[in-house]
């Protein structure tokens, strides 16, 4: 709105290919990652980090993976929470069960682990769509919500049900301090955002896309619909579920399932289309909406 593309000309592939073609768009950019790694850490208080900061980071990259699937693949989807809660159980036992694991391949196992869940319930889409399908999926929040609750070995056997991790190191530095574990979210956010970036320009992402908008002339012009909508439910699991880990590990410390219910699914689905459907910077959007509104008006409403 502010600007345009007039006069900034591309004269190789290279140029016309770039993630952001045009000159403000990459100074914007940058410059938001630079105060986002170098000044935001040494000038926000605690309690910014703690209520709003990493929430947000944590919950917009929840936001991205559904995006791919309910934006830009068309498969609507109401199961989030429970491949988050997937994402985390599975970190937390790869974690408790393999001595000198590291967090970040167990956080990236347990963003595994959800795409094979994913992929799962995501047979389905193969037949149903639409309310049907958000049914479908609806099935993965009750099934997991019960098998956390009563299945004991998820939970390593705790009386109570509820897991907690403590001493998160990576490569020997440890994440305790508020400001560590935001620098830690937003590595995960910024490598996963670049990584659907380019993903949804790809040759897959126009697939997702040409099934989004017509799944029969897709599957006319020789796109395998099978395929799309497999790999949209995959994608989306593997980020969901390294997102459910870090709300987990990073975030809540110690959590039960009730972290991961149905409201949980909402939220995020919420973000995503409050955000923009099909727009990665929407998921950023939507969910600085759902996390900042509730405190400003906590804050400033009588």
């Amino acid at each position: 709105m502010l600007y345009r593309e007039n006069g900034q000309f591309k004269t190789n592939y290279r140029a016309d290919q770039q993630i952001f073609p045009i000159l403000q768009d990459r100074i914007a950019i940058g410059a938001l990652l630079v105060f986002a790694f170098a000044v935001v850490p040494l000038i926000a208080p605690e309690y910014l980090f703690r209520a709003i900061l990493i929430p947000f980071l944590i919950l917009s990259l929840a936001a991205l993976g559904l995006n791919i699937l309910v934006g830009y693949c068309g498969q609507i989807s109401l199961g989030t929470g429970a491949f988050m809660a997937i994402g985390a159980y599975a970190a937390y036992n790869f974690q408790v069960r393999i001595p000198g694991m590291p967090l970040i391949v167990s956080l990236l196992l347990g963003g595994a682990t959800a795409t094979l869940v994913g992929v799962l319930f995501g047979i389905p889409s193969l037949r149903i769509k639409g309310l049907y399908l958000a049914v479908a999926t609806l099935a993965a929040q009750f099934f997991t919500d019960w098998a956390f609750l009563r299945i004991k070995w998820f939970t390593n056997d705790s009386a109570s049900g509820s897991v907690s991790v403590a001493g998160l190191q990576v490569f020997g530095l440890p994440i305790e301090t508020p400001a560590q574990k935001y620098l830690f979210c937003l590595a995960f956010v910024a490598v996963f955002a670049l990584l659907a970036k380019n993903l949804v320009r790809s040759h897959i992402g126009r697939e997702w896309m040409a099934i989004r908008d017509m799944d029969v002339a897709a599957a006319v012009i020789g796109i395998r619909p099978v395929y799309a909508k497999l790999s949209a439910f995959a994608v989306s699991s593997f980020i969901v579920g390294v997102a459910g880990a870090l709300w987990g590990f990073v975030h809540l410390g110690s959590w039960e399932p009730a972290a991961f219910s149905i409201d949980r699914s909402f939220q995020l689905l919420f973000m995503v289309i409050i955000g923009g459907l099909g727009s990665i910077m929407g998921s950023f959007f939507g969910a600085a909406f759902i996390v900042v509104l509730p405190i400003f008006l906590n804050q400033f409403l009588p």
